[in-house]
Protein backbone atom coordinates (compact mmCIF):
# COMPACT_ATOMS: atom_id res chain seq x y z
CA UNK A 1 0.00 0.00 0.00
CA UNK A 2 0.79 4.04 -0.68
CA UNK A 3 1.12 5.29 2.59
CA UNK A 4 0.93 9.48 2.55
CA UNK A 5 3.55 11.52 4.54
CA UNK A 6 1.62 11.37 7.79
CA UNK A 7 2.27 7.62 7.65
CA UNK A 8 -1.24 6.20 7.16
CA UNK A 9 -2.18 3.79 4.96
CA UNK A 10 -4.28 6.00 1.80
CA UNK A 11 -6.43 3.60 -0.11
CA UNK A 12 -5.85 1.59 -2.71
CA UNK A 13 -2.38 2.59 -3.68
CA UNK A 14 -1.31 2.54 -7.24
CA UNK A 15 -3.39 0.40 -9.55
CA UNK A 16 -1.99 -1.29 -12.53
CA UNK A 17 -4.12 -1.03 -15.67
CA UNK A 18 -3.89 -3.68 -18.07
CA UNK A 19 -5.92 -3.27 -21.28
CA UNK A 20 -4.56 -6.00 -23.88
CA UNK A 21 -6.25 -8.06 -26.53
CA UNK A 22 -5.87 -11.57 -25.55
CA UNK A 23 -5.79 -13.34 -22.19
CA UNK A 24 -2.55 -14.89 -22.54
CA UNK A 25 -1.46 -10.84 -22.89
CA UNK A 26 -3.33 -9.90 -19.98
CA UNK A 27 -2.24 -12.45 -17.67
CA UNK A 28 1.18 -12.16 -18.64
CA UNK A 29 0.94 -8.51 -18.16
CA UNK A 30 -1.05 -8.63 -15.09
CA UNK A 31 1.71 -11.02 -13.69
CA UNK A 32 4.48 -8.80 -14.03
CA UNK A 33 2.76 -6.27 -12.65
CA UNK A 34 1.92 -8.14 -9.63
CA UNK A 35 6.11 -6.27 -8.23
CA UNK A 36 4.35 -3.42 -8.59
CA UNK A 37 0.95 -2.61 -8.53
CA UNK A 38 -1.03 -2.47 -5.07
CA UNK A 39 -4.11 -3.40 -6.91
CA UNK A 40 -4.39 -4.39 -11.19
CA UNK A 41 -7.17 -3.45 -12.56
CA UNK A 42 -8.37 -5.72 -15.78
CA UNK A 43 -10.16 -4.56 -18.55
CA UNK A 44 -12.64 -6.46 -20.19
CA UNK A 45 -13.06 -4.13 -22.83
CA UNK A 46 -9.84 -4.72 -24.17
CA UNK A 47 -10.30 -8.41 -24.44
CA UNK A 48 -11.67 -9.99 -27.90
CA UNK A 49 -12.72 -12.82 -25.60
CA UNK A 50 -12.90 -11.29 -21.80
CA UNK A 51 -12.96 -13.91 -18.98
CA UNK A 52 -13.36 -13.85 -15.01
CA UNK A 53 -11.99 -16.94 -13.54
CA UNK A 54 -8.24 -17.37 -15.28
CA UNK A 55 -7.43 -14.32 -13.50
CA UNK A 56 -8.56 -15.05 -10.31
CA UNK A 57 -6.67 -17.97 -10.23
CA UNK A 58 -3.59 -16.86 -11.23
CA UNK A 59 -2.64 -13.21 -9.64
CA UNK A 60 -2.79 -12.72 -5.92
CA UNK A 61 -2.59 -8.83 -6.00
CA UNK A 62 -6.24 -7.75 -5.25
CA UNK A 63 -7.98 -7.29 -8.78
CA UNK A 64 -10.37 -4.60 -10.13
CA UNK A 65 -12.68 -5.78 -13.41
CA UNK A 66 -13.62 -2.96 -15.65
CA UNK A 67 -15.47 -3.32 -18.55
CA UNK A 68 -16.00 0.48 -20.08
CA UNK A 69 -18.30 1.10 -22.94
CA UNK A 70 -17.53 2.71 -25.87
CA UNK A 71 -20.24 5.45 -24.74
CA UNK A 72 -17.80 6.03 -21.80
CA UNK A 73 -14.55 6.00 -23.56
CA UNK A 74 -14.37 2.21 -22.84
CA UNK A 75 -14.28 -0.20 -26.04
CA UNK A 76 -17.02 -2.28 -25.30
CA UNK A 77 -20.15 -1.86 -27.97
CA UNK A 78 -22.42 -4.80 -27.21
CA UNK A 79 -25.35 -5.01 -25.56
CA UNK A 80 -25.68 -3.70 -21.89
CA UNK A 81 -27.03 -6.79 -20.40
CA UNK A 82 -23.48 -8.86 -21.44
CA UNK A 83 -21.60 -6.34 -20.20
CA UNK A 84 -23.29 -6.19 -17.03
CA UNK A 85 -23.37 -9.97 -16.78
CA UNK A 86 -19.00 -10.01 -16.80
CA UNK A 87 -19.11 -7.31 -14.14
CA UNK A 88 -21.78 -9.46 -11.77
CA UNK A 89 -19.41 -12.84 -12.40
CA UNK A 90 -16.72 -10.76 -11.34
CA UNK A 91 -18.74 -9.68 -8.09
CA UNK A 92 -19.33 -13.47 -7.47
CA UNK A 93 -16.02 -15.06 -8.17
CA UNK A 94 -15.07 -12.69 -5.20
CA UNK A 95 -13.24 -10.19 -6.86
CA UNK A 96 -11.80 -7.23 -4.56
CA UNK A 97 -13.36 -4.60 -6.86
CA UNK A 98 -15.52 -4.06 -9.84
CA UNK A 99 -16.50 -0.58 -11.47
CA UNK A 100 -19.48 0.61 -12.90
CA UNK A 101 -20.41 3.74 -14.82
CA UNK A 102 -22.26 6.40 -12.70
CA UNK A 103 -24.20 7.04 -15.91
CA UNK A 104 -25.01 3.36 -16.61
CA UNK A 105 -28.99 2.71 -16.35
CA UNK A 106 -29.75 2.82 -12.32
CA UNK A 107 -31.28 -0.72 -12.16
CA UNK A 108 -28.22 -2.59 -13.52
CA UNK A 109 -26.27 -0.22 -11.59
CA UNK A 110 -28.46 -1.63 -8.52
CA UNK A 111 -28.07 -5.00 -10.07
CA UNK A 112 -23.99 -4.73 -9.40
CA UNK A 113 -24.67 -3.69 -6.13
CA UNK A 114 -27.21 -5.91 -4.36
CA UNK A 115 -24.80 -8.76 -5.89
CA UNK A 116 -22.01 -7.34 -4.12
CA UNK A 117 -24.49 -6.89 -0.86
CA UNK A 118 -24.91 -10.49 -0.95
CA UNK A 119 -21.41 -11.82 -1.79
CA UNK A 120 -19.68 -9.28 0.50
CA UNK A 121 -16.25 -9.25 -0.82
CA UNK A 122 -16.19 -7.02 -3.48
CA UNK A 123 -16.66 -3.39 -3.28
CA UNK A 124 -17.95 -1.12 -6.25
CA UNK A 125 -16.42 1.89 -7.63
CA UNK A 126 -19.04 4.02 -8.91
CA UNK A 127 -17.55 6.34 -11.63
CA UNK A 128 -17.92 8.82 -13.89
CA UNK A 129 -15.47 10.15 -16.48
CA UNK A 130 -15.39 12.99 -18.88
CA UNK A 131 -12.46 12.51 -22.03
CA UNK A 132 -13.24 16.42 -23.49
CA UNK A 133 -13.07 18.74 -20.58
CA UNK A 134 -13.68 19.18 -17.28
CA UNK A 135 -16.90 20.89 -15.67
CA UNK A 136 -17.78 23.34 -13.36
CA UNK A 137 -17.20 23.52 -9.59
CA UNK A 138 -20.75 22.98 -9.25
CA UNK A 139 -21.51 20.16 -11.59
CA UNK A 140 -18.74 18.31 -10.46
CA UNK A 141 -20.22 18.43 -7.00
CA UNK A 142 -23.30 17.45 -8.41
CA UNK A 143 -21.39 14.18 -9.30
CA UNK A 144 -19.90 13.70 -6.50
CA UNK A 145 -22.68 13.95 -4.56
CA UNK A 146 -24.56 11.60 -6.89
CA UNK A 147 -21.66 9.35 -6.48
CA UNK A 148 -22.05 9.15 -2.54
CA UNK A 149 -25.95 9.23 -2.83
CA UNK A 150 -25.89 5.91 -5.17
CA UNK A 151 -24.67 2.98 -2.62
CA UNK A 152 -21.07 2.83 -3.96
CA UNK A 153 -17.98 1.75 -1.85
CA UNK A 154 -15.62 4.12 -3.65
CA UNK A 155 -16.59 7.04 -5.70
CA UNK A 156 -14.02 8.06 -9.47
CA UNK A 157 -14.27 10.81 -11.03
CA UNK A 158 -11.61 11.72 -13.88
CA UNK A 159 -12.11 14.80 -16.50
CA UNK A 160 -9.87 16.31 -19.05
CA UNK A 161 -7.75 18.69 -18.35
CA UNK A 162 -6.52 21.81 -19.80
CA UNK A 163 -5.10 23.83 -17.30
CA UNK A 164 -4.23 23.83 -13.77
CA UNK A 165 -7.59 25.00 -12.60
CA UNK A 166 -8.72 22.25 -14.33
CA UNK A 167 -6.97 20.20 -11.94
CA UNK A 168 -7.47 21.81 -8.99
CA UNK A 169 -11.26 21.61 -9.49
CA UNK A 170 -10.69 18.07 -9.69
CA UNK A 171 -8.18 17.65 -6.26
CA UNK A 172 -10.51 19.80 -4.72
CA UNK A 173 -12.84 17.29 -4.60
CA UNK A 174 -11.76 15.19 -1.77
CA UNK A 175 -12.34 18.19 0.43
CA UNK A 176 -16.19 17.10 0.38
CA UNK A 177 -14.86 13.29 0.23
CA UNK A 178 -12.65 13.76 3.87
CA UNK A 179 -16.30 15.60 4.98
CA UNK A 180 -18.22 12.87 3.67
CA UNK A 181 -15.62 9.91 4.88
CA UNK A 182 -16.42 8.85 1.64
CA UNK A 183 -13.41 7.17 -0.07
CA UNK A 184 -12.65 8.69 -3.76
CA UNK A 185 -10.14 8.63 -6.57
CA UNK A 186 -10.21 11.99 -8.70
CA UNK A 187 -7.35 13.11 -10.95
CA UNK A 188 -7.06 14.63 -14.36
CA UNK A 189 -6.73 13.18 -17.68
CA UNK A 190 -4.21 14.93 -20.06
CA UNK A 191 -0.79 16.25 -20.08
CA UNK A 192 -2.34 19.27 -17.87
CA UNK A 193 -3.27 16.43 -15.28
CA UNK A 194 -0.32 14.25 -15.19
CA UNK A 195 0.72 15.73 -11.76
CA UNK A 196 -2.70 14.77 -10.22
CA UNK A 197 -1.86 11.10 -10.92
CA UNK A 198 0.56 11.46 -7.72
CA UNK A 199 -1.06 14.58 -5.83
CA UNK A 200 -4.31 12.93 -5.53
CA UNK A 201 -2.83 9.93 -3.04
CA UNK A 202 -1.49 12.93 -0.95
CA UNK A 203 -4.39 14.44 -0.53
CA UNK A 204 -5.90 11.82 0.51
CA UNK A 205 -7.13 10.06 -2.20
CA UNK A 206 -8.54 6.54 -2.66
CA UNK A 207 -6.55 4.91 -5.62
CA UNK A 208 -4.43 6.26 -8.67
CA UNK A 209 -3.73 4.45 -12.03
CA UNK A 210 -0.76 3.92 -14.17
CA UNK A 211 0.16 1.58 -16.83
CA UNK A 212 2.83 -0.94 -17.64
CA UNK A 213 6.26 0.06 -18.79
CA UNK A 214 5.73 -2.38 -21.36
CA UNK A 215 2.33 -2.00 -21.62
CA UNK A 216 -0.26 0.14 -23.29
CA UNK A 217 -1.57 2.91 -21.62
CA UNK A 218 -5.34 3.01 -20.95
CA UNK A 219 -6.02 6.80 -20.51
CA UNK A 220 -4.67 10.15 -22.07
CA UNK A 221 -1.95 11.18 -19.76
CA UNK A 222 -1.00 8.31 -17.71
CA UNK A 223 2.03 7.72 -16.30
CA UNK A 224 4.43 4.37 -16.24
CA UNK A 225 3.93 2.60 -12.87
CA UNK A 226 8.11 3.16 -12.48
CA UNK A 227 7.49 6.49 -12.95
CA UNK A 228 4.76 6.66 -10.86
CA UNK A 229 6.80 4.81 -7.85
CA UNK A 230 9.79 7.38 -8.69
CA UNK A 231 7.69 10.52 -7.95
CA UNK A 232 6.05 8.75 -4.73
CA UNK A 233 9.48 7.83 -3.43
CA UNK A 234 10.67 11.08 -4.08
CA UNK A 235 7.36 12.53 -2.44
CA UNK A 236 8.03 10.44 0.36
CA UNK A 237 11.45 10.97 1.29
CA UNK A 238 11.34 14.46 1.52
Amino acid sequence: MIRSSENHTVGGGVCVSIGFDTLHESIAAAKQAERVADVIEIRLDSMAEPRIAPFMDAIATPLLFTNRPDWEGGLFSGEEEERIGLLQEAVRAGAPFVDIELRADRSLRKRILDDARGAGNTRIIISWHDFSGTPSVRDLERVFQDQFESGAHVGKIVCMAHSHEDVLKVLNLQFPAAEADFPLIAFSMGRAGVISRAATLELGGFMTYAALDIGKITAPGQLSVSNLRLILDAIADS
